[in-house]
């Protein structure tokens, strides 16, 4: 007697493993949407302590994120967020498009 699955175990268990990995994308898609929300988010804090710095140092409200980097306030990966959206100084307050 041979040992072994037949075709229709296998065909089975390999659509168990999909349809649990079809529901599973949903939920990974959500988490990393939030995720680059709440990472955006830290990132407007920073820049926000970035343009208090410059307040503190300088009596005025940076006008731009290239001066909060020629300062040496920001390094030039910390004026876009997570998903790639340019952070901006508006008002003395730090905004993403």
């Amino acid at each position: 007697m041979k040992r072994g699955f037949t075709l229709m175990e296998m065909v089975l268990v390999v659509s168990v493993i999909v349809i649990l990995f079809l529901l599973t994308i949903p939920n990974i898609q959500k988490t990393i949407h939030v995720v680059n929300d709440k990472g955006c988010d830290a990132q407007l804090k920073v820049v926000d302590a970035a343009i208090l710095q410059w307040r503190l140092q300088n009596d005025s409200i940076p006008i731009s994120m290239s001066q909060l980097v020629e300062g040496g306030f920001l390094s030039d990966r910390q004026c876009y967020c997570g998903d790639g959206s340019k952070i901006n100084v508006l008002n003395g307050q730090a905004v993403h498009e």
